[in-house]
């Protein structure tokens, strides 16, 4: 599969889509880009809300994941919690 652009996409698994929301949570707490490769200030409620959809998947996967899997899924669920509370502490 191809991007528009021309370039190849990442394939679509279970990884891709936790970094992709990861990602999302990223651009939402003003620590990444958006798409179009701009950055604003932090927007905690989406961050925030992002984060607690990667939880909630967490918790309905319980069980049902490979190892790789569950262990990526803890690790961004950390980092992003740990970016959140830094983000809220400095504002």
């Amino acid at each position: 599969m191809t991007a528009s652009g021309g370039g190849e996409l990442p394939a679509i698994d279970f990884g891709t889509f936790i970094l992709s929301l990861s990602h999302s949570a990223m651009v939402h707490l003003g620590e990444a880009p958006d798409p179009a490769g701009h950055s604003g200030p932090p927007n905690i409620p989406m961050a925030a809300q992002t984060i607690e959809l990667l939880g909630l998947l967490q918790q309905k996967t319980l069980g049902n994941l490979v190892g790789e899997e569950e262990r990526l899924l803890e690790q961004v669920i950390y980092d992003l919690r740990s970016r959140l509370a830094e983000v809220k502490t400095n504002r």
